[in-house]
């Protein structure tokens, strides 16, 4: 798995940031208690709130919970400004209770340690057992130079992907929806490949000594899975960092891997690296892989479903979201139209409520 990013390319591509961003009060709250969690300058958090128009009435309750949280003077202050601005507006309505959590034990350590070994098996011969396929990829490239999640669209990439004889083959096919002729490897800007099997692959490579440990269950695509958390040491690491195709390392990583309890298929990867060099430009570089179920022909596959890539340099985030649609036989391009669809619902790889077990029949 490689990750690539030329950031001084996206900052040249960025556009400017909306003057006023429409908000509810929920999204205002999770937009703060994002911010305190991950520590931002409390300047820089006020200054986009006082952008913010409300479409809903802002407590001072609500205020002042966030404020007993972490936000900050500042922060607190421009609140009670938008506050007082959006007082004639009707009452916000109160979040959705959350469905109590299913409490479900884990498996035996025993059966734990033979689903590992039975997908061991599976992810080092993922890639020998896919077929010759098309299909089409869509990058929709993101970029925030405040830090604060403000992502601003800077492209749109659709490409062919061919996989034939267990390799990988892209050809860019528009931009922005505009035909273009530009190669795959010149496209500048954050980019990342490996999504067809390496990076499950490396995960478990006996080779790469990775420590897994069970986590919970969860909810994917109305599938139950087991989650395990993983870690691999960077000497044990082969996952690529490059910068500008000037600079690369090889950090250590650490993530989550959802198995389909049913079929023992991996159904997620997440991955974030660890123990990057201070001196190194980018500081975190994450991704999430998610894949599903499809139908080639008359067969079923696990197939990569939509991948999404973030990378930190300083300020400046880069995310990338990518998704792989239209899956055909190999051989078949030509009755294909390459188009850019929608993107995939959220429903689509978000994670479910666990349900619980279904009682013991007597």
């Amino acid at each position: 798995m490689r990750v690539a990013v030329s950031l001084l390319l996206l900052l040249a591509m960025a556009v400017t940031a909306p003057a006023q961003m429409r908000l509810s009060v929920e999204q205002l709250i999770s937009f703060v208690e994002s911010s305190i969690k991950l520590k931002h300058e409390d300047r820089r958090v006020a200054e986009y709130i006082r952008k913010v128009h409300l479409t809903e009435r802002l407590e001072d309750r609500t205020i002042e919970v966030l404020q007993g949280k972490g936000a900050g003077p500042r922060t607190t202050e421009a609140m009670r400004a938008i506050a007082e601005a959006s007082a004639s507006l009707p009452k916000a309505a109160p979040p959705a209770p959350k469905p109590p959590a299913a409490v479900i034990p884990p498996p035996p350590a025993a059966e734990i340690k033979k689903i590992i070994e039975d997908v061991r098996e599976y992810a080092l011969g993922y890639t020998k057992r896919l077929p010759d396929f098309i299909c089409t990829q869509v990058t929709r490239r993101y970029f925030d130079p405040s830090g604060l999640e403000f992502w601003q669209s800077t492209d749109i990439i659709t490409e062919r992907l061919s996989y034939f004889e267990q390799k990988e083959d892209y050809k860019v096919v528009l931009v922005n929806n505009r035909p273009t002729d530009i190669a795959h490897d010149q496209l500048g800007g954050a980019t990342s490949s490996g999504e067809f099997g390496t990076l499950m692959r490396e995960i478990f490579d006996p080779e790469s000594e990775t420590d897994f440990r069970w986590e919970r269950w969860a909810t994917l695509r109305g599938h139950r899975s087991h989650v395990y958390s993983y870690r691999v040491a960077q000497p044990r690491s082969k996952w690529r960092i490059e910068y500008q195709r000037s600079m690369s390392i090889i950090p250590g990583y650490q993530g989550l891997v959802f198995i389909d309890a049913g079929t023992l298929a991996v159904m997620r990867i997440t991955l974030d690296a660890v123990g990057i060099p201070p001196s190194f430009p980018v500081q975190q570089a994450k991704t999430m892989l998610d894949y599903d179920f499809v139908k080639i022909g008359e067969s079923e596959h696990v197939l990569p479903l939509r991948a999404e890539v973030r990378m930190r340099e300083g300020r400046n985030l880069v995310k990338n979201e990518v998704e792989f649609r239209m899956y055909r036989k190999f051989g078949a391009e030509a009755i294909i139209k390459f188009d850019t669809p929608d993107p995939l619902p959220e429903e689509m790889t978000k994670e479910q409520p666990l349900k619980p077990p279904a009682p013991p029949l007597r």
